[in-house]
């Protein structure tokens, strides 16, 4: 069977987190474009990375790709696919769009296109004028961007930071798959402690955890192409044997979280419970300005609060120097914060060793690093990120 050209979607700035995770899996034809990943798998491939990839959004199968500045070569591009293929009689297949810097602009217009297309198309296979659309989810989306048409269908259903841990979260939760981008940046590894001032629903450090114990991060969910007629029940199965099978639970971790709302720390605690790590994190109800991390050569990863409110601004001044003085005695330590707040760096007491954009939702944010030495046994082989 000739390989499926598939996209890891992602938000910007993480497109080498993603393509790194792939290599590592075994996709060495893994290249980056703004927002997305491309590379070659069969179906259970499909499985796979659904599965395994922390820091993608999604797993969508390209369909078709091709010059489109009218409508009626959006509507022979879109029917010159096999659909029948991939959707069944009864299958359900709701069209989404974008567009950008193209002549077709409407998006409602271009989806109702694509639509129509699909369903002329299916009617030469089915011989039938009506599709219920009762059966399994087979989600089509047409991307408009410079005048060439990107047709996918998604595989993955709801976005793949939805590990199924957190039920419940703080006011502004950092989403799984950025926390997990977070950890992947820095220099930490389950050989180094690590905490979090600021950990709010816990999610980095249960991101840590499952990354440090190597839990595949899709295990928790259900995905609707599981309901799909051309992936067969063996393919789920043989993927998520494959993900149990190297689970590395016996590794010894020293993950601590702190914040200063006790009703923050209830919740990460019941969502590190849920994804079955709760005697493996610890939380505890503590302003910043008395922490003290213990252990050497360890990793601070936080995303500190960002003050939106013009109220809030001198508190979150403050928290930031007090993350600073702490850091003061830590001076085997490395520091790594998200942050949005232009001055960071002046409130901390000096300036990071390294910087990278990154986007929290839509709030453009600072990556900042302040790098310790590393520990002796890992000088050899840094586990510093190349990304």
């Amino acid at each position: 069977m000739k390989p499926y050209e598939l996209i890891a979607t992602c938000p910007m700035g993480i497109e080498a987190v993603v393509a790194r995770e792939l290599k590592l899996l075994g996709y060495d034809d893994a290249r980056t474009e703004n927002g997305r990943v491309r590379f070659s798998g069969d179906l259970i491939d499909i499985c796979r990375c659904n599965y395994w990839l922390r820091t993608a959004d999604r797993i969508v199968i390209k369909m078709a790709e091709f010059k489109a500045t009218t409508f009626d070569e959006l509507f022979e591009g879109v029917k010159a696919v096999s659909w029948a293929d991939f959707i069944p009689a009864d299958g359900e297949f709701p069209v989404s769009g974008r567009s950008q810097k193209s002549q077709l602009s409407s998006v409602p217009a271009s989806q109702g296109i694509v639509k129509k297309a699909i369903v002329e198309k299916l009617k030469q296979t089915y011989n039938t004028e009506w599709f219920p659309e009762d059966g399994a989810l087979y989600a089509v989306d047409v991307s408009l961007m410079d005048d060439v048409a990107l047709i996918t269908m998604d595989t993955t259903g709801p976005s793949l930071h939805k590990r199924g841990y957190r039920k419940n979260a703080t006011e502004a939760p950092l989403k799984e798959t950025l926390a997990a981008a977070l950890i992947l940046l820095s220099r930490w590894g389950p050989h180094r402690p690590l905490y979090d001032p600021f950990c709010g629903s816990g999610t980095l450090l249960i991101e840590a955890a499952m990354i440090g114990w190597n839990i595949a991060p899709g295990l928790r969910r259900t995905f609707p192409s599981e309901g799909w007629s051309i992936i067969s029940d063996e393919l789920w199965e043989a993927a998520r044997d494959e993900a149990f099978d190297a689970v590395k639970d016996d590794i010894p971790l020293d993950l601590v979280g702190s914040d200063i709302d006790p009703s923050a720390i209830e919740i990460a605690r019941a969502c590190a419970k849920s994804a079955g790590l709760g005697e493996e994190i610890e939380f505890k109800v503590m302003p910043v300005s008395r922490i003290q991390p213990k252990g050497k050569f360890g990793c601070i990863i936080t995303n500190p609060p960002y003050g939106e409110r013009l109220s809030e601004t001198k508190e979150v001044e403050a928290m930031i120097r007090d993350l600073g003085k702490a850091s003061i005695y830590l001076p085997d330590w490395s520091v790594f914060a998200i942050t949005p707040t232009r001055h960071f760096e002046q409130f901390f007491g000096r300036k990071a060793d390294k910087r990278r954009k990154l986007y929290n939702g839509r709030i453009e944010c600072q990556f900042l690093q302040y790098l310790g030495p590393l520990p002796p046994r890992a000088k050899a082989e840094t586990t510093e990120s190349q990304a």
